[in-house]
C-alpha cells in the first residue's frame, strides 16, 4: 500500500508540475485545460499527504539556489486581422506610384562625336532641345562643345547654347544596363547613330561589336528606362540582297549585323523610327542647295546619296514631330530632280508600321507649335524682301515759292 500510495504520490506530484509548467499548445480549447487540472487536485484534497509534499516541494524548488530549467517560450496566436469591405474595395482600387515623367525637351544622343551626330546635336539645340550627348571619351568632345558654342540662336533665348549641351562618358559595348539607364536619365528620346568606322577595316569583329551589340544594348536600356522614341541611323540597303548591297557587306557583313539591330528595335516594344540613308561618304553640307531631300518608305531606293547635314535636319524635324515618324522605316537620298517640299510633308506620305495612339491636347498643341516654329520653305525668311526701284521725283510746292519775282518768267498779255 505504501508503494502503491508513494507510486501514487510521485505521479500526482508529476503530473501537477506537467499541468503548471508545461505551456498549452491550444489555448483556444478551455473545456480540455480544466479536464488537465481537475484531476491532480481533486487526488491532492482526498489525500492529506499529497498536500502536504506538494508544499514541501513547491517551497525546495523556490529555495533552491540552482537555477531552474529553461522553459519553451510560449507561442503567441493572433488571428488574421479582416478588413471592412469599404477598406478591402479601397485598398484594390488604390493606384500603384507614379512614374517619372519624361522630359519632353531632353534628347539622348549616341555617337555624338560622329558625323551625323556631331550635326545632329547642333541641329536639336537649334530647335530648342537640351541634349545629352553620349561620348566613350569626354576629351574628344572639345571640337562638339565649341561648335556649339558658336551657335546662334533664336532671339529672345535666356540661356547660351553650350547650357543646353550635357556631355555623359558612356561605352555601349562594356556599360552595364543599370549604366546605360542612368546615362539616359529622363530623356524621353533616343538618337542613335553610332557605326563601325571604315577607318578600322581590319577590324573584323567592328560590324558585329558596334552596328549591332552595342546599339542592342542601347535599345533594351531604352526599354528600361521607358524612353517615348527611339531614333535609329542604319544604312541603305539594310533589307536587300544583291548590288551595291553585296559591296558593303563585304565590309565584315555591316549591312547584316545593321539589320538585325533594327530588327531588335522594333521588336523592343518602344515608339521608333529608323532611317536608312544613301551614301554620306562624299557629299558636303553644300550638298542641300543643289540637291533637294527625299524621303521614301523602305526598300524603295537601290543607291543614292544625300548629305550628313540633310540626315541630321531630319532627325530635327522627327525630334519635333514624333507622330508623323510613329514606328517608321524611312529611306533618305537627295536628288537634283525632286521637288523642294517640307520634312513634314515627307514623312507623311510615310505609311506607319502600327497605329499610332490618339492625339492629347497637349499633342496637338505641340505640333502646331513646331509647323509653325519650322517655315515650310528655305525661301520663307526672303518673302518680305522687294527688288530695289529707282525713287521717283515730285516737284514741292515751296520751290515755286522761293524763286524770285525777278527771276521768274514773264508771260505777255496780248490783250
Amino acid at each position: 500500500m505504501e508503494a502503491a500510495s508513494g507510486g501514487r504520490l510521485k505521479l500526482g506530484v508529476g503530473m501537477d508540475a506537467v499541468v503548471f509548467l508545461s505551456p498549452l499548445r491550444h489555448p483556444s480549447s478551455p473545456a480540455r485545460m480544466a479536464s488537465c487540472t481537475s484531476r491532480p487536485a481533486a487526488a491532492a484534497a482526498s489525500n492529506p499527504r499529497l498536500l502536504k509534499q506538494r508544499s514541501i516541494a513547491v517551497g525546495s524548488s523556490n529555495n533552491s539556489s540552482s537555477p531552474s530549467p529553461p522553459t519553451r517560450p510560449t507561442r503567441s496566436w493572433s488571428r488574421p486581422r479582416r478588413l471592412s469591405p469599404s477598406a478591402s474595395s479601397a485598398a484594390a482600387t488604390a493606384e500603384p506610384p507614379r512614374q517619372k515623367k519624361k522630359e519632353k525637351d531632353l534628347v539622348f544622343v549616341a555617337g555624338a562625336t560622329g558625323r551625323v551626330g556631331s550635326r545632329a546635336v547642333r541641329e536639336l539645340i537649334k530647335l530648342g532641345f537640351r541634349v545629352r550627348a553620349a561620348v566613350r571619351n569626354a576629351q574628344r568632345a572639345s571640337s562638339l562643345v565649341q561648335s556649339v558654342e558658336q551657335l546662334k540662336l533664336q532671339d529672345g533665348a535666356t540661356i547660351s547654347p553650350a547650357e543646353k549641351l550635357e556631355i555623359v562618358e558612356c561605352d555601349l559595348e562594356k556599360q552595364t544596363q543599370d549604366g546605360l539607364v542612368a546615362a539616359i536619365g529622363d530623356a524621353s528620346l533616343v538618337v542613335c547613330s553610332i557605326g563601325a568606322s571604315e577607318k578600322e577595316i581590319l577590324d573584323v569583329t567592328g560590324p558585329y561589336r558596334i552596328d549591332y551589340m552595342a546599339t542592342k544594348n542601347l535599345v533594351q536600356a531604352a526599354a528600361a528606362a521607358k524612353v517615348e522614341h527611339f531614333i535609329l541611323v542604319t544604312s541603305l540597303g539594310t533589307n536587300r540582297i544583291g548590288f551595291p548591297a553585296f559591296l558593303l557587306n563585304l565590309f565584315w557583313g555591316v549591312l547584316f549585323w545593321k539589320r538585325l539591330a533594327e530588327e531588335a528595335l522594333i521588336a523592343s516594344g518602344i515608339p521608333y523610327t529608323i532611317i536608312r540613308p544613301g551614301g554620306m561618304e562624299r557629299p558636303t553640307d553644300a550638298f542641300k542647295e543643289t540637291h533637294n531631300l527625299v524621303v521614301a518608305a523602305e526598300d524603295t531606293y537601290v543607291g543614292g546619296l544625300v548629305s550628313n547635314l540633310q540626315v541630321a535636319e531630319l532627325i530635327g524635324c522627327m525630334a519635333k514631330n514624333r507622330r508623323a515618324a510613329y514606328c517608321k522605316v524611312v529611306e533618305a537620298v537627295a536628288e537634283t530632280t525632286a521637288p523642294l517640299l517640307p520634312m513634314e510633308q515627307l514623312l507623311a506620305a510615310v505609311p506607319s508600321k502600327r497605329e499610332p495612339p490618339s492625339v492629347g491636347a497637349d499633342d496637338e498643341e505641340e505640333e502646331e507649335a513646331a509647323k509653325a516654329a519650322r517655315p515650310l520653305s528655305p525661301y520663307t525668311a526672303y518673302e518680305e524682301l522687294k527688288p530695289p526701284s529707282s525713287p521717283s521725283s515730285t516737284p514741292s510746292s515751296s520751290s515755286s515759292e522761293s524763286v524770285p519775282d525777278n527771276k521768274k518768267p514773264q508771260v505777255e498779255d496780248n490783250q
